[in-house]
């Protein structure tokens, strides 16, 4: 039987733009999404959302605070999702690419410029548009 996964969104700011990814390899690509992954078994969502941006992005940084969530029924690759959006403060490093099968760019871009976008995964484009002040 199919399973609905936790998925966490790290919200990385800084100087008031988020980082994004464009997704590579898994569903969503071409898109620009958050850095993030699968909860794991016994992880707290801030521990996932630290522990997926320093495994692609290479960045230390501590979650914050809770955002809220979006519920992402993906149908088309046979997949739902339950994401969760944290926000994250940088305390050490720079952004790169450390996973190229999983990104091929990065970006830092305003909550306006993303919301301009039609390129945007799925989940992040569902919470900019449910959370119009984030």
């Amino acid at each position: 039987m199919p399973e609905v996964r936790v998925g966490v969104a790290a919200v990385v700011e800084d100087a008031g733009r988020w980082l994004v990814l464009r997704r590579v390899g898994a569903h969503g690509a071409g898109t620009w999404g958050l850095p993030g992954g699968h909860q794991e078994f016994g992880e707290s969502p801030e521990t996932t959302a630290v522990r997926e941006t320093a495994e692609e992005t290479g960045l230390t940084v501590t979650a914050t605070a809770r955002l809220g969530f979006t519920d992402d029924p993906m149908p088309e690759a046979g997949r739902h999702y339950v994401t969760l959006f944290l926000a994250c403060t940088v305390t050490a490093g720079t952004a790169t690419i450390l996973e190229p099968d999983k990104a091929a760019g990065l970006a830092w871009l305003t909550p306006g410029e993303l919301r301009a976008r039609d390129d945007l995964f799925a989940p992040l484009r569902r919470f900019l548009d449910e959370h119009p002040g984030g």
